[in-house]
């Protein structure tokens, strides 16, 4: 359209359920359309005209019933909203021509009619709406210009609006043409003297999502941000904003929430071009997506962000192209190059600009994690490159998404961050005397605890005490522990810490399948090392789906130092706790060759796992939770012991040991490859821990304890750089 100052459309809508201020917040469909047009120029008046349209649900609620008067039967004789509308843009286009103008614009009281009824409803029915009802003039807003004493534009009321202008009220009884003759008394009213309006601000509708790149710096308004849940897991951001259609979302402003393993959890975070659009998009909880009901939350800039923005120059770069559609490529064979998915991808859906549109997703280090991005110029090449999917390229079968540009830097934001080992701050050294290993935290080895897969979202530590009977009193102290998801809300599993191996067998055998609140329980006997690998947020498997018993390393390194053995003997004046960076499974103190004489050793009476950020559990039983910054393994004995200590003969002071880390190492290197690696060392084979990354699989570093600092030197100068397997391995010592 060309002008919007020619005529305007008095536009009026009804539902089949809540009208007013709640106008489409019930996915109710449309049932009445009622206009008139107004000449601008010649303040001339059309005829108003009314078309009852036929809902695919015959179904009015007693709201409807009374406030339309309208029944079931005269919907039924009434034609589809697609008919309706050709009708509506037939009658308009012959009038304005009649009138002898070019174009028109609809006028309406408030944005729910075309925001949140029309435009909505018509993307459900795939119906292509005419551009008229992509631009419209808000009456409310319109008078607030010309009244602003009247109130706010929230507030604000046909009623209101005539009282205001000391008009009289519309005495017409009928549903729609009683509205529609409100609304031209205002617009003939400030149209004429003394307020002489012109209708110039015109709010849009936006035709699609505009996709595009978010930076960290970025300032985001918390009042225009909203978390939906329940989408579907192959949802677009395209997908997502179809379902929040008739509002404008900000460019790049749909942000697909990734779990642990880098998959969707079926949440997205939204962000809208104002706070009132997003107030509107909170009237759509629980709308449908397909048959899925969506929930819509209040969230914040700053989860956005975190999501959705980035800082790469390389990302930046790579959604620096507009208007482009993203796929998803995952599970890439590590050793692939731009010309291999190049060529995998074929001619028939080309990259865009080659090369430069194809973004590899690499670890810090430079190692390939599996994952590329792919841009397309046009939906047709993206869906012929989707045909691919599950398609062989090597030996790996290669899977395809559409993706959003958010994803891109959520993911590489993910990679890109992760540590290729936890640390936590040094704890401070401390005059007591470090004896052994607590029996709380046992080695890998020993099957003394029990999962509980399956349990009630709404269960709490008493209720498994009160699952687990007569077993409760075989619970270490501060056994049992919640398993959180990323949302730090329950997931459902549960780790218990028991006395033995025998006891935890028996639970497992007398638990199983007994039901809690409704619901069966699955409980599996495991390690203490699984239940460390999936509390320190990682899964038991690829799939995060199986159950124990399997056997997967711990991501915590080895204890860094060296422990006496009971019999070696402990002075309280020179013995020191050491508490290495991150600690889940102390390997077992080596006995010396030689004892002088027996000693004491004192276990801790309640020690407790220490905790670092990427911990899911935060439960204890039976006492809350500690400050990370008091947990420990190791507590002084009581005064008693202490002394009986001390009377023992010299002290034995723990020597910490060197650490040196491998990087580039085969991801088919095991323990025994890296031991003659270092053949002449005389290394043990509890000095060699493999690192595996969250998804349990081998990342190609190792961290290796020697005896002493000038071994972990020697054998840095002497074996960096040496091939294994025909890797070149880089060695490094940590300090």
């Amino acid at each position: 359209m060309a002008s919007h100052s020619d005529t305007l459309v008095v536009f009026f809508g009804a539902t089949a359920g809540a009208n007013g201020g709640k106008l489409g917040s019930d996915e109710r469909e449309i049932i009445l359309l009622v206009w008139q047009i107004l000449d601008l120029h010649e303040k001339k008046v059309g005829k108003i005209q009314q078309r009852l349209i036929k809902p695919d649900t015959l179904e009015l609620t007693d709201q409807c019933k009374e406030e339309t008067e309208l029944t079931a039967e005269e919907l039924c004789k009434a034609e589809p909203l697609d008919t309706v509308l050709q009708q509506f843009q037939q009658a308009i286009s012959a009038e304005v021509k009649s009138l002898g103008r070019n174009s028109y614009s609809l006028c309406v009281d408030g944005p729910l009619l075309i925001r949140q009824a029309l435009h909505p409803e018509a993307s459900k029915k795939n119906l292509v709406l005419p551009e008229c009802f992509y631009s419209f003039v808000d009456l409310k807003r319109e008078f607030h210009k010309c009244c602003p004493n009247a109130g706010p534009v929230k507030d604000l009321t046909l009623l209101s609006m005539l009282e205001y202008l000391c008009l009289p009220a519309v005495s017409e009884q009928m549903t729609g043409v009683k509205e529609v003759k409100s609304m031209m008394m205002i617009i003939q009213h400030i149209l004429a003297e003394p307020y002489n309006h012109k209708f110039s601000s015109f709010e849009n509708v936006k035709y699609k999502f505009e996709s595009g790149a978010c930076s960290k710096t970025e300032a985001v308004d918390s009042e225009t941000v909203i978390r939906a849940r329940g989408l579907p897991w192959q949802s677009s951001d395209q997908d997502i904003a179809r379902f929040f259609k008739g509002l404008n979302i900000a460019k790049g402003g749909v942000a697909l929430c990734l779990n642990a393993q880098g998959r969707r959890n079926g949440e997205a975070l939204v962000r809208f071009v104002n706070s009132e659009h997003r107030d509107m998009a909170l009237e759509r909880h629980k709308h449908h997506m397909g048959s899925r009901y969506i929930e819509v939350y209040k969230a914040t800039g700053d989860e956005f962000l975190k999501i959705a923005g980035g800082t790469s120059n390389e990302v930046a770069q790579f959604l620096s192209k507009e208007n482009q559609v993203i796929i998803r490529m995952r599970g890439l064979p590590f050793t692939s190059t731009h010309q291999d998915v190049l060529g995998f991808l074929g001619p028939e859906s080309p990259v865009t600009d080659g090369t430069e549109g194809l973004l590899f997703v690499k670890y810090p280090d430079g190692r390939p994690t599996g994952d590329a991005f792919v841009l397309f110029a046009c939906e047709e090449y993206a869906q012929n490159a989707l045909k691919k999917h599950k398609q062989i390229l090597g030996k790996r079968y290669i899977e395809l998404f559409r993706s959003t540009a958010a994803e891109v830097q959520q993911v590489l934001n993910r990679y890109m961050s992760t540590p290729l080992i936890s640390t936590l701050p040094p704890p401070p050294m401390l005059p007591v005397p470090v004896l052994a290993t607590s029996p709380f935290i046992t080695t890998a080895s020993t099957r003394d605890c029990v999962r509980l897969r399956g349990l009630p979202y709404t269960a709490a530590i008493e209720d498994i005490l009160e699952f687990m009977g007569e077993h409760t009193i075989d619970i270490k102290p501060h056994g049992v522990h919640m398993v959180l998801n990323q949302q730090g809300r329950p997931s459902g599993d549960a780790f218990i810490q028991m006395k033995s191996a025998d006891r935890a067998f028996m639970v497992a055998q007398k638990c199983h399948k007994k039901m809690m609140k409704d619901r069966y329980v699955e409980v599996f006997q495991c390690s203490t090392e699984e239940m460390s690998f999936v509390l320190m947020g990682g899964t038991l498997n690829r799939s995060g789906l199986s159950p124990p018993p399997c056997k997967l390393p711990c991501l915590s390194p080895p204890t860094y130092a060296a422990f006496p053995s009971p019999a070696a003997m402990l002075s309280t004046e020179a013995a020191a706790l050491y508490q290495p960076p991150l600690l889940a499974t102390p390997r077992t103190p080596q006995a010396p060759a030689h004892s002088p004489s027996p000693a004491l050793t004192y276990f801790s009476p309640q020690p407790q796992l220490y905790m670092n950020m990427n911990m899911n559990y935060t439960a204890y039983y039976p006492s809350p939770p500690v400050s990370p910054s008091t947990m420990s393994y190791f507590a002084a004995p009581p005064g008693s012991m202490a002394a009986a200590v001390a009377q023992q003969g010299a002290p034995v002071l723990p020597q910490p040991g060197a650490l040196v880390r491998m990087q580039g190492l085969p991801y088919t290197a095991g323990v025994k490859d890296i031991l003659s690696f270092f053949q002449g060392y005389q290394l043990q084979a509890d000095s060699v821990l493999v690192l595996y990354n969250l998804s349990g699989q081998r990342s190609g570093e190792a961290l290796v304890t020697f005896p002493s600092e000038e071994a972990a030197r020697r054998a840095v100068a002497e074996r960096s750089n040496l091939p294994l397997s025909g890797h070149p391995v880089r060695l490094m010592c940590c300090e």
